[in-house]
């Protein structure tokens, strides 16, 4: 049995896991990892706890060493850093009335160059900022810009729901997300209710979307006449989760039933609950 640790970057950023190794390690240790982007210092942020390696669909780094004073002490200065750069390139963007809006700026561990992060509705000219940038801190300036769902995973938040932005915690990539999944599970349509931090349709709208396509189509559609105890009727909504049905009855009055209880039980001969319309006559 290995050991898995929590790694955070940056104060409220997100946590990475990584594989601990041999190294005994606790809450508040800083430590050296090699990421995609080069060489980083995290911090131990959450306790290591025992994870089986025979688990292959976790493919985990390994923290590579315990971090020295000395890169530490460096660590501190390139976060100082970091905001002086962001402090003057928020100047220069207001001076010039550029149309973009910045986000966060990085520095990578080796020194190798400084990368701003923005948004912007459309493509933007920043040549001169960037000599401007690279005239004063005298390193390599890389500007990227990047989208509103990425903007809100950096800056992170709380949701509607009260605990901190999905985006933020676990997801790793955006899937798409489209109005008919909050249809599918008669969720209000207000914009206010399904729209998350960045303005965008919430990500928690894809989490049930899977079950709700499989459950619907395990019920009558709304709309179609079926038999019932109490005689015939019109299906006017359904509820999925408890999965089932309100039926207008032909005298009038509303009727909530179980889907196993229609007459007909097994589901295979559900489909003969319903009431086909007749082909219409050219």
């Amino acid at each position: 049995m290995s050991k898995v640790v929590g790694i955070q970057f940056r104060s409220n950023g997100k946590v990475y896991d990584f594989e601990s190794g041999h190294f005994v390690l606790k809450q508040g240790d800083k430590v050296m990892v090699v990421t995609e982007e080069g060489p980083a210092i995290g911090a131990v942020c959450a306790k290591p706890q025992c994870w089986a390696k025979c688990d292959t669909s976790r493919n985990l780094k390994k923290i590579f060493r315990l971090a020295t004073q000395e890169e530490i002490e460096r660590y501190e200065r390139d976060c100082s850093l970091e905001k002086e750069v962001y402090e003057y390139c928020y100047q220069k963007v207001k001076e010039r009335s550029m149309p973009m809006r910045l986000v966060s700026v990085e520095r990578r561990f080796d020194g190798s160059k400084i990368v701003v992060y923005f948004t912007a509705d459309g493509r933007v000219d920043f040549r001169q900022l960037v000599k401007d940038l690279v005239g004063k801190f005298r390193t390599r300036i890389e500007m990227r810009q990047i989208g509103v769902r990425h903007q809100a995973k950096m800056v992170g938040g709380l949701g509607s729901c009260g605990r901190p932005l999905c985006c933020t915690n676990f997801i790793n990539s955006f899937d798409p997300v489209t109005i008919k999944m909050a249809k599918k599970q008669n969720i209000s349509l207000n914009p206010n209710k399904i729209s998350g931090m960045c303005g965008r349709l919430m990500c928690c709208l894809t989490y049930e979307h899977e079950y709700y396509e499989k459950a619907t189509k395990r019920l009558p559609k709304v709309g179609k006449k079926i038999i019932t105890k109490e005689g015939e009727g019109k299906i006017i909504r359904q509820n999925v989760l408890k999965e089932t049905l309100t039926v207008a009855l032909d005298s009038g009055s509303e009727l909530e039933v179980q889907v196993r209880d229609l007459p007909g039980a097994s589901r295979s001969s559900r489909e003969g609950l319903f009431k086909k319309k007749s082909p219409k006559k050219e």
